[in-house]
């Protein structure tokens, strides 16, 4: 059998979803997915990492997210399908490393829904300091289960919509910053403890112990928090399994993406570091808010605030749509119970969608019982799935491309310039990123629950699902008009 028939199997199985998503859908999904808690309340985690210096944090996550995404876009034109970089790793690698591929992926993204709904808990007290935390994330939740419900055509607009709301606030925060950083510094005057309050400017880069107050290791440390920053923005080729035009959307949708990380994340980022020194950046609310707050303009950081809190809902509602065709894809490879492979009548994989709230059920325990640290135990625990996941992108596209080469068959559509050095470059980046948490107190938790939960994995591949037949697809499409 040939090999590209052998992949159009995969394709096969994971019918049922609709193709609905346009080419403007998934362009904003894709900078949707990308901005969200990691930039507005992780950024504060990773400027306490390292100071100004973050900026060169977030430029080489920026690098690793290109990489990743030239990738995932040339692999995702020459084989849309929702299994997505699990299928690939399935195809390409062995189904061994599919398996582990979409179970730490799902595990990451079901744990990141966990963080995007207890931001939510600590944007709210803005408003609300007395209500407890688990009430808006039952609430919040509760209506973003629904819209995922409904059917691909809902997810697409709705996301579409929270994403112009975000990118739009950003491109006000830029341009309202840009004003105060070069025409009227002396409207933000921060007093820090020690110091006479000071006007914006640059020289908050070099204030309070350099450029790099802690040092390049701080830097580097800071690299992690902007990689969670930068998650979801694989989702894209996930989704292009319900894209109309693959091709067309994927391509776009990349090109929109590498524009968008660059401007969006070091512009503000070097705005907000210029306007309030890096030491007011806390990390008890969005550093965004405390900006707007130093600006003292009136009702703007209560805006801010909403703002960030629609990023919070975006992100949850992106990353529900991702986890459940993961775990769609992960039935119709015969991985899961069979139910989670079953689509309703609006191409909903229903039961893959309720199993994927557990990370809410999880994030609501944490805000109970450790309020004002279960962002950060929810990050630590789902940064492992991520940087495993990217780290398995890129191998996986070095056995793709040498196939490709080997088998003789037409030039790719689109192309990763730079093969294999920016590939094995992109590869190396992820699995220092991932090392280094074994070394840094607040991730080490991604290590010590990431190798346990591989090894478990392995183990339940091997005894129970090795030599198990997959599942025919057309037995699992429910819902059909009868």
């Amino acid at each position: 059998m040939r090999h590209e028939d052998q992949f159009q199997k995969i394709v096969e199985r994971e019918h049922g979803l609709r193709r609905s998503l346009s080419a403007t859908q998934m362009s904003m999904i894709a900078i949707g997915g990308a901005i969200g808690t990691g930039l507005f309340l992780g950024s504060g985690f990773a400027i306490s990492f390292a100071g100004p210096s973050v900026l060169i944090s977030y430029a080489i996550g920026a690098l690793i997210s290109l990489l990743l995404m030239g990738c995932l876009a040339e692999m995702t034109v020459a084989h849309p399908t929702s299994g997505s970089f699990g299928a690939y790793a399935e195809h390409y690698i062995s189904p061994w490393v599919g398996f582990l591929v979409r179970y730490a992926y799902w595990a990451c993204i079901v744990l990141a829904v966990g963080t995007e709904v207890t931001a939510i808990a600590l944007y709210m007290k803005y408003w609300f300091p007395a209500v407890p935390g688990w009430l808006w994330i039952i609430g919040f939740s509760s209506v973003l289960v629904v819209v995922n419900a409904r059917s691909v055509d809902v997810f697409g607009s709705v996301e579409y919509w929270f994403s112009v709301i975000k990118i739009s606030a950003i491109t006000a925060f830029i341009v309202l910053g840009a004003y105060v950083v070069f025409f009227n510094p002396s409207l933000v005057a921060v007093a820090q403890p020690g110091h006479d309050a000071s006007p914006a400017g640059f020289h908050h880069y070099f204030a309070d112990g350099g450029f790099f107050p802690k040092g390049a290791w701080g830097t580097w440390v800071a690299v992690i928090v902007a990689i969670f920053s930068y998650l979801s923005i694989e989702m894209i080729a996930v989704a292009a399994g319900e894209a109309q035009d693959p091709e067309r959307a994927v391509t776009k949708a990349f090109r929109a993406t590498v524009v968008r990380l660059v401007l969006f994340y070091l512009v503000t980022l070097a705005l907000m570091l210029a306007i309030v020194p890096w030491t007011a950046a806390g990390k008890d609310q969005s550093p965004f808010v405390k900006v707007m707050e130093a600006m003292h303009i009136p009702g703007a950081a209560g805006v801010i605030n909403f703002v960030v809190l629609v990023a919070a809902l975006s992100a949850m509602n992106s990353q529900l749509y991702i986890t459940t065709r993961m775990m769609f894809s992960l039935s119709r490879a015969g991985h899961a119970p069979r139910r989670l492979g079953e689509v309703n009548r609006r191409g909903v994989p229903m039961g893959a969608l309720l199993l994927s709230t557990s990370g809410i059920a999880l994030a609501t325990i944490l805000s109970v019982v450790y309020p004002d640290a279960s962002f950060t135990i929810m990050m630590a625990i789902s940064m492992f799935g991520a940087l495993f996941t990217w780290t398995m992108i890129f191998v996986t596209h070095y056995f793709f491309r040498r196939h490709w080469a080997a088998s003789g068959r037409p030039a790719l559509r689109f192309r990763m310039v730079g093969f294999p050095a920016l590939t094995l470059l992109g590869a190396a980046l992820t699995l220092a990123v991932t090392i280094t948490t074994l070394f840094t107190p607040e991730f080490r938790m991604t290590l010590i629950f990431g190798v346990p939960f591989l090894t478990v994995l392995s183990v339940v591949y091997f005894v129970g699902y090795r030599r198990r037949p997959r599942l025919d697809q057309a037995a699992t499409v429910i819902g059909k008009a009868s």
